[in-house]
């Protein structure tokens, strides 16, 4: 049988001291290759490549608004700063921004697609495709014809919806929505594009819509019998149980102040 003997304290220490100082270099080492390459230009932010479809923006301007505002080299630099800088910039919906090696930021971007005017005439709010509020440049606008929705803080959701709801629901009509209002009591007023106001009154989207349709479905009755068509049409109030008041443009009904309660044939 044989026995080992335990290693002399003055051995041990000389092990111990040599591991640290072994450790102590390689970090030191390593901290030594972290600064060079921090600091070192061929990793400075030299590229920003911008992917997405866009509309609004080009290359050009958007790298001129966000480089200014980018700290940091490809290793340092704030993806989350990078990507709330480029969300500030007009139209642009969501950015998401990685690095692309060794010294480029590669962003996708998503703008706004505008559905509609928001709030008063005299506002600059848009709603975009997902009901979402946001600030731009109307003379940017690339489409004609937006409507206007109008309601409470937070409604431009319901509100898109119901746009979307009421343009086929209407469709028959040949008459386009100019505007979409929802007051505090939960009742809906349209404006068509020829300024005929239309009360929808309110209740579920499905008790509108129902008006709407009993509307649409038997207006040509009474616009045949006064020889007018739809865009005849000054306005309309659909919150009767069994029928609507109507008034034609050109046509006195009872009296020239009054429209007229009107209940058609099913």
């Amino acid at each position: 049988m044989s026995y080992s003997l335990p290693a002399p304290f003055d051995v041990k220490l000389m092990n111990v001291t040599a591991t640290v100082l072994f450790v102590g270099v390689a970090a030191l080492g390593l901290a030594a290759v972290s600064w060079w390459a921090l600091r070192h230009p061929a990793f400075n932010i030299g590229r920003i490549v911008v992917e997405g479809e866009l509309v609004h923006n080009n290359t050009v301007t958007l790298r001129a608004n966000v480089a200014p505002v980018l700290t940091g080299n490809f290793f340092t630099v704030d993806l989350k700063a990078a990507k709330a800088a480029f969300e500030q910039v007009p139209w642009v919906r969501e950015a998401q921004v990685r690095r692309d090696y060794p010294n480029s930021l590669r962003v996708i971007l998503h703008e706004h697609v505008a559905e509609a005017f928001w709030g008063p005439d005299s506002g600059t709010g848009l709603v975009n495709s997902f009901g979402e509020v946001f600030e731009a440049n109307l003379g940017e606008l690339d489409r004609d014809g937006l409507p206007r929705l109008q309601g409470p803080e937070d409604s431009a959701p319901q509100m898109l919806q119901m746009y979307r709801l009421l343009v086929p629901a209407l469709g028959p009509l040949d008459v386009e929505i100019d505007g979409l209002t929802l007051n505090a009591r939960g009742s809906w007023q349209l404006r068509l594009a020829n300024d005929a106001q239309i009360e929808l009154g309110g209740g579920s989207v499905e008790a509108v819509l129902q008006r709407v349709q009993r509307f649409v479905r038997t207006l040509p009755q009474i616009t045949t019998q006064y020889k007018r068509k739809a865009d005849a049409i000054e306005s309309a109030d659909l919150r009767y149980e069994d029928g609507y008041a109507l008034r034609l443009r050109g046509v006195t009904t009872g009296t020239a102040k009054a429209p007229a309660a009107v209940r058609p044939r099913r």
